[in-house]
């Protein structure tokens, strides 16, 4: 028998899920307003019940209510989408998304459950949203609707990178414990950090292909199509990403850890020589001897935020230094990262960018496991 019965609010694609039966708590519940990523998350998780719709209409909250209710619902996370916060997004002052967790809040008090779990990026605890005729920051809203029912964990900003996962990723995570019951949840301790060269230091290097054509990629890349095979040996999902060859060729000359913006000669350029205007984290390489930066959804672009692999130096027959590996994290290496099991089950139909987007939009797997392992060993 299950120690927990779950409801998962703005579920994604089940992300947060992946350890969940491990631990003996049944999701039995998911919410999701995106029809693909519902059908994703049902796929995945065969036995959970997936009410696809949108959480702001009176009568799919009321549906998921009702059947909390029946089910004996005494867990929720909602993980509210956090682009009208985050720090990749625009923040427009009052984004619509921002009040989306006013609909959690209001599931919550009707279900009650024992323990609630809700996430989002620690922009959160600085974001106002209007409620009624008052302007409030998001935890004071949170608190002031729930503290009535609920104990409040004392420290609420937790980095992914101290609970065995090879990422960054900082997270603001209320963790609520029913008044009636005596349970303390807090974070657990930190665990040692695991570094990029850790993780993913021992897989097969791998060459882009380049979307300027075949020929030039064989050109470009002689051992294109053994380094291709030898990946697609570990895995299916560790295949060279695709690219154009001028972002390609910065990204060569652009040691570990270091942006091509500052390049002398290979430098992000538009025609005529025109630097590209850019942050100091875009056509960045990544770090070896440290966690991952955070994950974001556009992490197969090499222009978005410091997604390159960090590659290792090597001389061409000319005497020039380069650098390998000249392309984003392959999926592989995003289910690495990202701490979800190797052997996830990703449904066939799904896109390259659509696995992407929504494993960047995740929470860590592991990190979700080990905060929640702290609740399980009182119940």
């Amino acid at each position: 028998m299950a120690k927990l019965k779950g409801l998962s609010l703005f579920a994604n694609v089940g992300i947060a899920e992946a350890y969940m039966s491990d631990i003996d708590v049944n999701m039995c519940i998911a919410n999701e307003i995106d029809s693909d990523r519902a059908k994703f998350y049902q796929e995945v998780y065969k036995d959970t019940h997936m009410i696809c719709g949108d959480i702001t209409k009176k009568e799919i909250r009321d549906k998921i209510v009702e059947e909390s209710l029946q089910k004996k619902i005494d867990f929720v996370m909602a993980t509210p989408p956090c682009q009208g916060m985050s720090e990749a997004g625009l923040r427009l002052e009052m984004d619509p998304r921002n009040k989306l967790v006013s609909y959690a809040v209001d599931v919550i008090k009707r279900v009650k459950p024992k323990f609630v779990l809700l996430e989002n990026v620690p922009k959160q605890l600085i974001t106002k949203i209007s409620y009624g005729d008052e302007i409030l920051l998001i935890p004071e809203y949170i608190k002031r609707e729930l503290k009535a029912d609920y104990h409040f964990n004392k420290e609420t900003l937790v980095m992914a990178k101290d609970y065995g996962v090879p990422q960054l990723r900082e997270r603001n995570i209320f963790l609520l414990v029913r008044n009636d019951l005596k349970y303390v949840w807090e974070f657990p301790p930190k665990q040692p950090e695991i570094t990029l060269r850790e993780a993913i230091g021992s897989l097969p290097s791998l060459d882009p292909k380049l979307r300027d054509g075949m020929k030039l990629t064989l050109e470009k890349f002689p051992e294109y199509e053994e380094k291709r095979e030898a990946g697609l040996a570990l895995s299916k999902w560790h295949f060279p990403p695709t690219h154009s060859w001028k972002q390609v060729e910065w990204m060569m000359h652009t040691p570990t850890g270091k942006s091509a913006i500052y390049n002398s000669k290979y430098y992000p350029q538009k025609e005529g020589g025109v630097p590209v205007k850019a942050h100091h984290n875009n056509y960045r390489r990544l770090k070896w001897d440290m966690p991952c930066r955070t994950i974001t959804q556009n992490n197969g672009v090499i222009s978005s935020l410091a997604c390159v692999h960090p590659g290792r130096p090597y001389e061409n027959e000319f005497g020039e230094q380069l650098y390998s590996d000249p392309r984003v994290l392959t999926i592989y290496e995003l289910l690495i990262v990202m701490s979800l099991p190797l052997d996830w089950p990703i449904p066939s139909w799904a896109s390259e960018t659509f696995i992407r987007r929504v494993i960047g939009e995740g929470i860590p797997s592991r990190l979700v496991r080990e905060i929640m392992k702290v609740l399980l060993l009182q119940l």
